[in-house]
């Protein structure tokens, strides 16, 4: 789950770490009073949940309020990498002497969180990424003992040199550790990591993402859920127990098991089709959950035919068969409905689906040659 910059920086701030004056608005009117609040001298800047935003225009200085509301006029509407921006932020301007830049990230091949850190922050950090990656120090830390100050100490001496920035790098090491495991993060960043004022750090912007399988845990993070980083069918989707990606392609695809789903689309693939989502009915075998994912699939006006693959375990066959038939008996399916049905009660499942006018598969290669052919 991502959040807007200026939800990271609230939470930054509750965590202790410096950020400045902000306010957020959807109104260009109201950037005016925002910017005299804060001296005139402001930043105005899109909040969208992707990068790039002041390559694209999506970040604008303001020297006094009518400037800002000229700014926010100009941002709001602005489509950046297709994102509509509908809100701005307005913060105070920050007179930048040095840039670096500050992130934990959760390293699945190590089993660690990596502090990444460097004194080549700005916008141009995914370019040093891919082009000097040596230039940006990776100090992995153990979730088990914390952060080892003693081993961190050489790392934050060479990127920031100062003792007095030091001091302040090493605590917001430790306050953005903090936040990362206690809020279940999977990304937070700092860029840039700014050094304001001769002798100051400053976060000036934020980008933190969640382990979605941690929101339980969490009600302060889940109420910062932004709408549009999920279409309506992933929201519905969810509500109905169902685990829904949307695809490029014209083949819907109903599955049971996560495993199985990302199979049968590399299937569809191999024999010249393509996907047009991830759809996993999970191991429940409730008929309404069949109905609900037949529904949400026949939304995408490029569905051309639909495949729905179960290999029952926990699920069973003559529960699918019966959402099958209910979809079939409640909506006006005008595309074609190729089934492969094996295991826990296949012969009763495919039974009720015979009584409906449909067949079922045996062989998962069978059915998916058929529905890339139809």
């Amino acid at each position: 789950m991502k959040v807007h910059e200026y939800q990271g920086k609230e939470l930054f701030k509750s965590y202790g770490i410096p950020v400045m004056d902000q306010e957020v608005i959807t109104d260009a009117k109201d950037a005016g009073p925002a910017a005299d609040r804060m001296g005139g001298f402001v930043v105005v800047k899109a909040q969208v949940l992707v990068g790039g935003r002041g390559k694209a225009g999506g970040v604008k200085l303001a020297k006094s309020a009518d400037e800002a509301v000229e700014k926010a006029r100009a941002i709001l509407g602005m489509d950046i990498k297709g994102e509509t921006v509908e809100k701005v932020l307005v913060t105070t301007a920050a007179d930048i002497e040095k840039e670096y830049y500050l992130g934990l990230i959760m390293d699945r091949t190590s089993k660690k969180i990596v502090l990444m850190v460097t004194k080549e922050g700005g916008v141009e950090i995914e370019e040093l990424a891919a082009e000097e990656p040596d230039k940006i120090h990776k100090f992995p830390i153990d979730i088990r003992d914390g952060v080892d100050h003693g081993a961190l100490a050489p790392v934050l001496q060479e990127v920031f040199e100062k003792p007095v920035l030091i001091d302040q790098a090493k605590d917001t090491v430790d306050r953005l550790y903090k936040m990362f495991v206690e809020k279940d993060c999977s990304l937070v960043e700092i860029n840039p990591y700014s050094l304001v004022d001769g002798d100051t750090l400053v976060a000036l912007d934020a980008k933190v993402n969640f382990d979605d399988n941690a929101l339980m845990k969490h009600d302060d993070v889940e109420a910062m859920k932004n709408p549009e980083e999920y279409s309506r069918d992933e929201i519905d989707a969810k509500s109905f127990g169902l685990s829904f990606v949307s695809m490029d392609g014209d083949i819907g695809c109903i599955v049971n098991g996560a495993g199985l789903a990302m199979a049968t689309m590399d299937i569809i693939k191999i024999f010249g089709g393509n996907p047009a989502n991830f759809l996993d009915v999970g191991g429940s075998s409730n008929p309404q959950k069949v109905l609900n994912a037949i529904k949400i699939i026949l939304r995408n006006e490029k569905i051309r035919a639909i495949l729905i693959n179960i290999f029952g375990g926990i699920t069973r066959c003559d529960d699918i068969a019966r959402g099958i038939m209910m979809a079939t008996q409640q909506i006006d399916i005008k595309v074609p409905l190729v089934i492969r049905l094996v295991g826990t009660n296949q012969e009763e499942g495919r039974a009720i689906l015979e009584e409906g006018g449909f067949s079922a598969y045996d062989e998962l290669s069978e059915a998916v040659q058929k529905v890339v052919a139809l």
